[in-house]
């Protein structure tokens, strides 16, 4: 799988499947979701969906998925697999597929996932997707990864998690600007020693901005894994589902 993500949730089990398999739930945590629809289905069937995304304020793209899971396993963890597809002329991604793991660990859950795409608009649509699109997606994965965990194990909710995320952009930005605009407007007359000093304000403020911690409460890509084990793969359910048309 091209992108992998894993947190760790000091939750139960059944908890953290009813907020990622309910769509009313998914939608409000996962960063790459605005909407998701369950379609009708018969007994046995694989579950069908409906999925948007607004990517702008005036543009939403959507498609159609189908996924499975599995609820009981003989070693005590859950699976579940999806394949989706886009024919928004103005969605990147075609179609892609991936997976979900539940894995007990001691008082918590380990909670992560696999997934990888095909990018249409040929070659410029690679080197969007290589450039920016997979990078994008692999952090709003981690950080929706991680809003997840807050509302689980904090009761932050996560319309919560991204106000404090907000205002904590905000501040970095705040604390960037304010030190530019410092050394923009510095006296002309200073102490030597004050000379010296004022020229590394933006760099302090860059590298606070950049890496101090967030509030324990703010969602963070950071927290989760991102580099697979050696031994991850795709569960044999995956090969089971059809790709939607």
């Amino acid at each position: 799988m091209g992108l992998y993500v894993e947190t760790r949730v000091r939750s139960g089990l059944e908890e953290i499947w009813d907020r990622t398999q309910e769509p009313s739930r998914h939608q409000r945590w996962d960063l790459r979701f605005t909407e998701i629809t369950y379609l009708p289905r018969a007994d046995g069937e694989p579950q069908r969906f409906r999925y948007a995304t607004r990517v702008l304020p005036f543009l939403t793209v959507s498609g159609t998925g189908v996924a499975a899971g599995e609820r009981h396993r003989p070693d005590g963890t859950r699976t579940s697999a999806l394949r989706f597809s886009s024919g928004h002329p103005l969605s990147l991604l075609a179609e892609g597929s991936g997976y979900w793991r539940y894995v007990p660990d001691g008082d918590g859950v380990r909670f992560l996932t696999g997934y990888d795409y095909r990018p249409r608009w040929g070659r410029f649509g690679a080197l969007a997707d290589r450039l920016v699109l997979r990078p994008l997606m692999g952090w709003a994965t981690a950080w929706s990864f991680d809003r997840l965990r807050l509302w689980l194990e904090e009761g932050v909710t996560p319309e919560r998690a991204r106000r404090n995320w907000l205002a904590d952009l905000t501040l970095r930005v705040v604390a960037v600007t304010a030190a530019g605009t410092a050394l923009a407007l510095r006296p002309a007359e200073l102490p030597p020693a004050a000379a010296y000093l004022v020229p590394l304000l933006p760099a302090v403020a860059v590298c606070a901005a950049l890496f101090a911690p967030p509030s324990p409460r703010t969602p963070a890509a950071r927290r989760c894994l991102r580099t697979p084990p050696d031994r991850a793969r795709a569960p044999r359910l995956l090969h089971t589902l059809e790709l939607p048309r």
